[in-house]
């Protein structure tokens, strides 16, 4: 086992445990009460802007207080699930205090699903009113018809460019028949879950995440303390808010006073216009997004305009995107976690001497997925039989574990994947790392995803590092292709940047160059690569593609 002691074991009474929790010390953590003080605090700072629209905190927390007092007389209660069709508008972020509010659990549908993917998962979450974007409401429709749900409410939610269809009842509708005096309230218990949010599996049926009111608190002031944000940020809605709620950041907005910059879809021209028109100072997303917006001619707009501090998520970034966004004023931050730990869970923290590194190793040093967020108990690299910690000699791979209160409550109606997630007193996410010798992470890959090639292992997300230093590649991913004689080999899928070329060749002598040659891919298949709403690369459509 791991050196951490994971004992729940009841410690002897003492004379201090007369003095027990009451009213008046204290009170379950949701971040819900976040909305309720910075309305009171900053009532006309902007909550959101969408468009031409913008809505203060306090009439924001007015609206809240509507949606929260329609849905309870609609029957909404503790446990109720609550559903969202919904893409980066201002319905969305209101929901993520409404719902709560009421004791219900928000679940944020992924608009990119096809009909029987959200069918299962409305089947599976039971869910009781659903909230549909007029864009996406023959999805809706047809999910609905495909599942078994019964009474379920449909509440249609119109947007700029996309009116009303006029059959069902309209969000602004509702809200005008909610009581803008309910009684605001959080939780009798912050274990309650606040969120149901499906994982992306590639193959059989998604699992259900449920996190709770405590972690989703606790993760959305982490944010603040772990990326050194300030009051009144100003936040720019690249990263979908029906991923992992947005990593907590609706609720980490109103924590800090922010305001909200909404935008239903990822343009990059659009993103550097906002930027400028609103001084964004804060935005969140996969690698794809920002790989995305450096192939925009209007990068240059951001030039002589202050940084933007940008988390990235998921694998680690290219070296060669860090540096090319610090040249255009996004300031990376590498954050890394998963849906079960409601987001971002570690951050590669920047040490001082960092700043009088060479760009390169710098850029190394900030693609690290680093260590736990300030409150995040434990983060850990172990080996996965046994549970204890790999050397912190930065080749000994291991699984990434973490423990503390910013995980999952656990798997909806799942015991056997719960008890196998949490085997060892920890969560175990299925990545494989190593410990540097500072005792930062560094994720090599995928359990699934390592490449065994004559008894070598190869990590794929090495070999995408070296691919994205070349300079016609604008996306790639390496996958395992079968071979005969060494089992399987790395097959480079790569997607060429606009007016760029490069052929086979070209690029695995680059790769040969740059790394053991063994490590290089042996065949490129060249095209636009599959990605999931959230920017990630399908990596198992790949896999299909180089099988065959």
């Amino acid at each position: 086992m791991n050196s951490v002691d994971t004992s729940m074991a009841a410690a002897p009474a003492t004379p201090f445990d007369e003095l027990g929790k009451t009213d008046a010390n204290f009170v379950a953590l949701s971040p819900t009460s976040f909305v309720r003080r910075t309305a009171a605090v900053y009532p006309d700072k902007d909550a959101w802007r969408h468009g031409a629209r913008s809505v203060t905190w306090a009439a924001c927390f007015e609206r809240c207080r509507r949606l929260g007092s329609w849905l309870e007389r609609q029957g909404v209660a503790r446990g109720t699930t609550v559903s969202a069709i919904l893409p980066n508008i201002p319905a969305m972020f209101e929901l993520h205090f409404a719902a709560p509010a009421t004791g219900a659990v928000l679940n944020t549908l992924n608009i990119r699903l096809d009909a029987v993917a959200l069918a299962f998962q409305l089947d599976h979450g039971q869910a009781q009113i659903l909230f549909v974007d007029s864009e996406f409401l023959a999805l809706a429709e047809a999910a609905v018809d495909a599942s078994s749900v019964s009474s379920l409410t449909i509440i249609e939610v119109p947007d700029e460019d996309y009116p009303a269809s006029g059959r069902y009842e309209t969000y602004e509708d509702v809200l005008t028949k909610g009581d803008p005096n309910w009684g605001w309230r959080g939780p009798a218990d912050e274990w309650d879950a606040i969120g149901l949010n499906y994982t992306s599996g590639t193959t059989g049926n998604p699992k259900g995440v449920v996190v709770h009111h405590r972690g989703a608190y606790l993760n959305a002031v982490s944010n603040i303390i772990s990326c050194n944000l300030g009051p009144h940020e100003v936040y720019l809605w690249t990263l979908p808010m029906f991923h992992c709620n947005g990593w907590c950041f609706p609720w980490t907005l109103a924590l800090l006073g922010g305001t909200a910059i909404c935008l239903r879809k990822v343009d990059p021209d659009v993103i550097f216009d906002l930027i400028a028109r609103h001084d964004v100072t804060l935005m969140c997303g996969a690698p794809i997004v920002y790989s995305t917006m450096l192939g925009s001619d209007a990068r240059l707009k951001n030039r002589e305009k202050r940084k933007v501090k940008a988390l990235f998520g998921g694998a680690a970034p290219p070296g060669a995107v860090i540096e090319a966004c610090a040249g255009v004023g996004i300031e990376m931050v590498h954050a890394y976690g998963l849906t079960e730990v409601y987001g971002p869970a570690s951050i590669c923290a920047p040490q001082t001497d960092w700043q009088y590194k060479s760009n390169e190793e710098r850029a190394r040093l900030f693609s690290r997925q680093g260590v736990t967020d300030c409150l995040q108990e434990h983060m850990d690299v172990v080996d996965p039989e046994t549970g204890e910690s790999v050397p912190h000699d930065g080749e000994t791979m291991g699984e990434i574990v973490f423990r503390g209160n910013i995980v999952m409550k656990g798997y909806l109606k799942n015991p056997d994947a719960t008890r196998d997630a949490f085997r060892n007193g920890v969560f175990n996410t299925g990545d494989l790392a190593v410990m540097d010798p500072d005792g930062y992470v560094r994720i090599l890959d995928r359990s699934k995803d390592i490449i065994i090639s004559g008894g070598e292992n190869i990590s794929s997300i090495e070999v995408e590092d070296v691919l994205y230093r070349h300079p016609a590649v604008l996306f790639a991913a390496v996958v395992a292709k079968p071979d005969e004689k060494w089992g399987e080999v790395p097959c480079a899928c790569v997607e060429l940047a606009p007016g760029k070329s490069a052929t086979e060749d070209e690029i695995i002598e680059f790769c040969r160059d740059h790394m053991a040659r063994f490590k290089a891919p042996k065949a490129v298949v060249f095209g636009e690569l599959p990605k999931t709403s959230t920017g990630k690369i399908q990596k198992f459509a790949l896999r299909k593609v180089v099988s065959n």
